[in-house]
């Protein structure tokens, strides 16, 4: 009887989830032994909690479950936490590289949604980013899409941040400079 009610608790703590994850790409490898072939597959999974923290992994299993179910667990043992301004976009234009894959993240209005492609757009969507435009170049791997856009995200910065390393207030890091605040007299 406790057993059944140990596993009632345990299903009641899944249907939860502290966070979501994001399968991104299957991969079907093969290998050629004597008397056939033997398939493997590698799974690539985006996991966050919505409120500015998320983390990739990739799983390699015999089975398709197996490879997503380890790909999670690694996934959410390299979370990052990144700072978003309003707890909807980026505090400033970023650029991420990895290999071949070259990222561009830049911050936006409200109401401009996520607009980036495939698997940038499965890790704002897991950071919980709601306006944002991005552009990959060079590589189309999925593997250093996310990589790349992981390096970006690494280099965020918030004004609080910024102000704390420099020994200054944030008003003062937010604040104009003189020279643009006033139009020119002529």
């Amino acid at each position: 009887m406790a057993e059944r009610d140990n596993r009632r608790d345990r299903r009641e703590r899944d249907e939860t989830p502290e966070f979501a994850d994001r399968l991104v790409a299957i991969n079907r490898v093969s290998k050629t032994v004597k008397g056939g072939k033997r398939f493997g597959f590698a799974a690539l999974v985006v996991v966050g909690d919505q409120k500015g923290r998320v983390g990739f992994g990739k799983g390699k299993a015999k089975e398709v479950p197996e490879a997503i179910r380890k790909a999670t667990e690694q996934a959410k043992r390299q979370m990052i936490r990144v700072p978003l301004r309003d707890g909807r976009t980026l505090h400033h234009d970023i650029e991420g590289r990895h290999g071949a894959g070259k990222v561009i993240m830049r911050s936006a209005v409200p109401g401009t949604g996520i607009i980036a492609g495939g698997p940038m757009r499965a890790v704002f969507e897991m950071l919980g980013l709601q306006d944002v435009v991005a552009k990959s170049l060079g590589s189309q791997n999925p593997y250093n899409m996310i990589r790349a856009t992981m390096d970006g995200l690494k280099q965020e910065a918030s004004p609080r941040h910024v102000a704390q390393r420099r020994g200054k207030k944030v008003a003062d890091i937010l604040r104009k400079p003189e020279a643009e605040q006033q139009p020119a007299e002529a």
